[in-house]
């Protein structure tokens, strides 16, 4: 998969942009009503990150945040008293994060786009390396780390959001019950709308059975069924592919498995969790 074809992808659907509405079509491009509606709606849904952002102290360091969506997780950072810089492949969040700090009134120290295989920062810059649900949608997620240690200082901390192989997202809501769901409708020729239409859609194009394999399957049931690439990861993987780094922490959040209403089960996020969040130390 080419970073190119990642980029025009999340160009065109900015992450998170159709939870709400989209920008330019709902909100006819009234960021303000749109940043205070999308941050309502995130953090009623995935009430768990103000917490996992509460544990991390940011007052005062050097922050590089990776893959910034809309950017309600930056301002949050920016609050907690970091010296933030955001970074991302997309011109569109790029344009709406630098949109969302100066309405907010907020100060901070950069925002650059480019790629995570070759930064534009000095080595030994930052005290802190976040980033949240963007290395998922890297292929070389070790090339990734190799940057990400070259800009954090001696001890320097890496904090990502990866999503968990281990989880009953994975498992059981995309490999069992949204499989099942599309060969029901693709051999019955029902039409169910929205994405469902746009789903047996590309499965005619590609073919059931290839379309239906997990390796593919997997990036068209998250973010959207226009999604070019995603992957999952274990702890394992994490260990594995950031060789120059120490795991300090692990924990799972966020018990998510659509079509299943599952926010009742979570108590059962740290075993099953869809998001898994990995502290680590530069060697």
């Amino acid at each position: 998969m080419d970073e190119g074809t990642i980029r025009a992808f999340w160009e065109k659907y900015p992450c998170g942009d159709v939870l709400v509405g989209r920008l330019e079509d709902k909100y006819a491009g009234n960021y303000k009503r749109f940043f205070d509606e999308y941050d309502a709606f995130r953090y009623d849904m995935e009430d768990h990150i103000p917490r996992c952002l509460d544990e991390v102290d940011w007052a005062g360091k050097k922050v590089l945040d990776i893959g910034l969506g809309q950017g309600a997780d930056a301002e949050q950072i920016v609050r907690r008293g970091a010296l933030w810089t955001g970074f991302d492949l997309t011109q569109e969040a790029i344009d709406r994060v630098g949109t969302r700090m100066e309405i907010r009134g907020l100060k901070i120290e950069g925002l650059q786009r480019g790629t995570m295989m070759a930064m534009p920062f000095a080595d030994g810059t930052f005290d802190i390396v976040f980033t949240h649900g963007a290395l998922p949608t890297v292929p070389d997620t070790t090339g990734a780390g190799r940057e990400f240690a070259r800009v954090l200082k001696p001890g320097g901390k890496l904090i990502i959001m990866v999503y968990a192989r281990h989880s009953l997202n994975y498992w059981l809501s995309i490999a069992v019950l949204r499989r099942l769901g599309l060969i029901f409708l693709y051999y019955t020729g029902i039409k169910a709308g929205g994405i469902y239409d746009v789903h047996v859609q590309q499965a005619k194009e590609q073919g059931l059975w290839k379309y239906l394999k997990m390796e593919n399957f997997i990036h068209r049931n998250t973010d959207g069924p226009y999604n070019p690439y995603i992957r999952v990861h274990s702890v394992a993987d994490v260990r594995k592919e950031f060789p120059m780094f120490e795991i300090e922490r692990v924990h799972k959040e966020f018990m998510w498995a659509p079509p299943l209403k599952v926010k009742w089960l979570r108590f059962l996020a740290p075993l099953m969790g869809w998001h898994l969040w990995v502290h680590l130390v530069k060697k």
